[in-house]
């Protein structure tokens, strides 16, 4: 089967198109390469020259048509900046990708009779008033707040994918996808785990924004995959949450990493972003029950999986500047 997957460069969707490729799939990769890393891409080239799955890449902005020949099996559009940090500094090319760039993947899955599979995010509940999060649950978000462009692109998507599913008859899944983190996450890219890790790593002191009393649900990368997996191959054409039920406050996950990690490292508290949301985890019901799925690796197991990685990337770093100097 052959399958398009944009995004393909990026922390999430090169882990889900290592999976597609070891499971036998060709996978065609689209990315601009804004946020995304080429040396994801370089490792699934090499992946695709091994086989069983064969790699293909497309560099391209997906807020422009994408015309592609041939047949195609699914469309997985998980092209977005996802971080904080970048979502902020490309509000614009954000809301475009989650606006323009679904429509012209809905354009594509439809063309080519193929299912579609967008990844949308728990940012969709914003700053929630139930807890845990149910996807019946319709959010609390700030549509002109500094985190709407994220928020509001994402259920801007999540209404037109819905859309084309009933007006057109379009196969759809969408999935909610909660914090996630493990190797292949850019060190700098603003998320908490990859924040804390590297300051550690460096000796730096841990930014906790607010008290630190502000809770995620973090997902090693291996189950948020295998959980998207199965959805794309379930027949459940509406909203379901995968991520880690297991709630940890952002002081916890700063201590853990520490232990782990080791170091002079402290904590240092700063201003609580705007908008930040204050509680975050999902209610995983749907996806036990109708996809079999609940994750495996707990945080403790996770960071142990990702600290080496991160190790590497702040040695290199350090040789290229030494280098450099």
């Amino acid at each position: 089967m052959r399958i398009v997957l944009t995004g393909a460069a990026g922390f999430l969707g090169s882990h889900l198109a290592e999976r597609f490729l070891r499971e036998g799939y060709e996978v065609v990769g689209v990315d601009n390469l804004i946020t995304g890393s080429r040396s994801n891409l370089a490792l699934l080239q090499e992946l695709g020259a091994e086989g069983p799955g064969r790699f293909f890449f497309r560099h391209h902005d997906v807020s422009l048509p994408l015309f592609i020949s041939g047949t195609v099996d699914g469309v997985l559009h998980f092209a977005s900046p996802a971080s904080p940090v970048d979502y902020l500094d490309l509000p614009i090319q954000t809301l475009k990708v989650g606006s323009l760039g679904t429509h012209n993947m809905l354009g594509l899955a439809m063309e080519k009779g193929a299912r579609f599979f967008l990844a949308s995010t728990s940012e969709v509940y914003g700053d929630p008033e139930v807890h845990p999060q149910p996807e019946s649950y319709w959010g609390s978000v700030n549509p002109v707040g500094p985190r709407g462009v994220y928020d509001e692109a994402k259920r801007f998507a999540e209404a037109m994918t819905m859309a084309y599913h009933t007006h057109h008859g379009l196969d759809t899944r969408i999935v909610r996808i909660f914090n996630t983190y493990g190797p292949r996450m850019r060190p700098g890219d603003g998320r908490v785990v990859s924040n804390f890790v590297v300051q550690a790593l460096r000796g730096d002191p841990l930014t906790i924004y607010g008290d630190g009393s502000q809770t995620r649900s973090f997902c090693y990368v291996e189950d948020e995959v295998d959980g998207i997996w199965r959805l794309f191959h379930s027949d459940i054409t509406t909203p379901v949450n995968i991520g880690n039920p297991t709630e940890f406050t952002i002081r916890e996950l700063a201590e853990e990493v520490l232990r782990q990690v080791g170091g002079p490292s402290k904590l240092e508290s700063r201003a609580l972003p705007t908008d930040d949301p204050k509680v975050r985890r999902p209610d995983i019901s749907r996806a036990r029950e109708l996809l079999g799925w609940e994750p495996s690796v707990d945080l403790a197991e996770g960071l142990r999986r990702s600290i080496p990685y991160f190790r590497r990337m702040v040695e290199e770093e350090g040789a290229s500047a030494r280098a450099l100097g």
